[in-house]
């Protein structure tokens, strides 16, 4: 055949191809593939896409990267942390997950990674992203789901359900306490874990609020952050790629300068009176050594109704990395329940 004429069976055959796509029922799926099968202006239909979706929010004004990872009757959004880091250092997930028979979703919030970047400081919100993760459960087409959040995906994830709770089979609530004063409480504790003499040294750095100088952020990422925040050394590549695609403008906005002390838009955020409002099934998640007091779980796990805690004896706050065995123990444990 002469390539002329290849091409222009090739160009027949891609064109009844993708008339007999559009003549489908949109969300097919082929060998596990999510295929777009109408153009929506931001997936190229008739196109797989390992899973990959934009999902437009705010009215289509913006969108925001997701990605499924296997197929299962328990779907899972995942809610990561920050505010302003990026759903990478949860890869830990696809170890476990998937092999369960769960779906799951991650999922970039607006200003992070992969996801629209504006330039707009009235955006970062915890009202905002309550919608926001609305807008893309509607987009993914997810019902009676269930939605993990890490951290400040743990407080996003709380107010959601407070609000949206009907569309959800079950929540998780990791390595998050329910308000501001508890987590500014056990700080005492967090500054223990340093030498007496970086102790000192730390008291004065916050003294005169020196938050951005070099002897500060050595004293967070050197000293306490090995010790409360990831145990593991050296830290795995996920964390570090998260840590590098942080939108620090929008965590210094929402949480604050400093990880130790909240002076952003969510210095006044208590959830504790509210917990009694959640009734459908949840997991709070916390860690021995993590910067989160770990009885604060076990206190939101006994005042949410239908709620079990668990702690894992040797993990920080990424103990889905460094008490991993024991974290997926209970969190796989919790999934087959819902």
């Amino acid at each position: 055949m002469k390539r002329r004429e290849f091409l222009g069976a090739a160009a027949i055959s891609l064109a009844a191809g993708v008339a007999a796509q559009e003549g489908a029922v949109a969300g097919v799926a082929v060998d596990g593939e999510d295929i777009v099968l109408k153009s929506d202006g931001l997936n190229p239909p008739g196109i797989r896409t390992a899973g990959i979706r934009m999902v437009p929010v705010m009215a289509g004004k913006y969108k925001v990267w997701t990605k499924r990872i296997g197929r299962g009757a328990v779907k899972v959004l995942l809610l990561h942390g920050g505010p302003g880091f990026s759903h990478e250092y949860l890869e830990a997930m696809e170890s476990f997950l998937p092999e369960a028979g769960v779906e799951m979703y991650y999922y970039d919030q607006l200003g992070v990674n992969n996801s629209d970047q504006p330039d707009d400081p009235s955006l970062w919100t915890l009202p905002r992203y309550v919608e926001e993760v609305e807008e893309v459960r509607r987009g993914l087409g997810l019902d009676h789901f269930v939605l993990y959040g890490h951290s400040w995906g743990g407080m996003l994830a709380i107010d959601y359900a407070l609000k949206y709770q009907s569309h959800l089979r079950g929540l998780v609530i990791s390595n998050m306490t329910a308000g501001v004063q508890a987590y500014a409480k056990h700080t005492d504790v967090l500054r223990r874990m340093l030498p007496p003499d970086k102790q000192v040294e730390l008291a004065a750095l916050e003294a005169r609020a020196d938050y951005d100088s070099p002897a500060y952020q050595s004293l967070m990422l050197d000293e306490l952050y090995p010790r409360m925040v990831c145990r593991l050394k050296p830290w795995p590549e996920p964390v570090s790629r998260a840590l590098r695609h942080a939108n620090q403008t929008i965590y210094n906005l929402m949480q604050g300068k400093s990880e130790l002390l909240f002076t952003g838009n969510l210095k006044d955020w208590e959830r504790w009176d509210r917990l009694h409002e959640i009734k459908v099934k949840t997991l709070t998640m916390g860690a021995t050594y993590d910067e989160m007091d770990p009885a604060d779980m076990r206190r939101m796990a006994s005042l949410i109704p239908d709620a079990r805690a668990a702690i894992c004896p040797d993990g920080s706050h990424l103990s889905l990395w460094d008490d991993q065995v024991v974290y997926f123990r209970h969190l796989l444990s919790f999934l087959a329940t819902v």
